[in-house]
This record gives structure tokens, C-alpha cells and sequence, in this order.
């Protein structure tokens, strides 16, 4: 009799992924952030976080990778993926009126258990 190899149900990603998302919005109010949103979507993706720092508008795409054997969290954040990311960013700025407001983008990469974060500001 066969028996599949055990593979981690799409729920347990899922609830990893919420997991860690939770702990980055911690880890960025720590760093005196103010969580705005969380999960936005549209049609040309996700926000993963939406916060505020000063007068600035920061949109935060979060990685995370058990082990950094194949490159970290923050190296998956490719040119197609950020150029999602502005036009998600777009959609959200012309839905709320924002669009003086000064922006940027920044990625939180999370590695390991317990998680530990690299936060790069102004990533792209």
C-alpha cells in the first residue's frame, strides 16, 4: 500500500502566514508604527500591511522563510512583485484620498522559530 509523504495542509500555511503578519504588525507598533490595515486587497494583489510613521505612508510586504538555505524572504520580492505592490498601492491611495501623502515601501523579512526580522526601509 502507497502512503503519500506528509505535506503541511494549505491551512497550516495559511495560519503560519496570518502568524507572522500578526508578530510584524507587533515588531513595526514596537518600532513606533501605527497599523493602518492589514490585507488589503485588489485586483492587482495584496497589502500585506499598511502603516503610518510620522507623515509618511509606509506599505509593508512581509516574507518569511523557516531557513535561509535558498535566499531569505526579501530576496522573493521580485521586479514583477513590486510593480503589483504600486499598483496595489495606487488603488489604495485613490480609494482614500491619499494621494499628496508622502510613500514608501518596505519589506519584513522573517526567518527562523522564534521569528526574528530584518526590516529593510525604503526597499524599492
Amino acid at each position: 500500500m502507497y502512503s503519500a509523504p506528509d505535506k503541511p495542509a494549505r491551512t497550516d500555511t495559511v495560519a503560519r502566514g496570518q502568524r507572522v503578519e500578526t508578530l510584524a504588525c507587533e515588531y513595526l507598533q514596537q518600532q513606533g508604527l501605527q497599523i493602518l490595515q492589514r490585507n488589503y486587497h485588489t485586483r492587482y494583489g495584496e497589502l500585506d500591511i499598511i502603516a503610518q510613521s510620522t507623515a509618511t505612508l509606509v506599505f509593508v510586504e512581509v516574507r518569511y522563510r523557516r531557513q535561509t538555505n535558498f535566499g531569505s524572504g526579501a530576496e522573493t520580492v521580485t521586479a514583477h512583485k513590486q510593480h503589483k505592490l504600486q499598483l496595489a498601492a495606487q488603488h489604495y491611495l485613490q480609494q482614500t484620498g491619499n494621494t499628496e501623502q508622502d510613500c514608501r515601501f518596505d519589506v519584513l523579512s522573517g526567518t527562523g522559530e522564534p521569528v526574528v526580522f530584518d526590516w529593510i526601509t525604503n526597499a524599492f
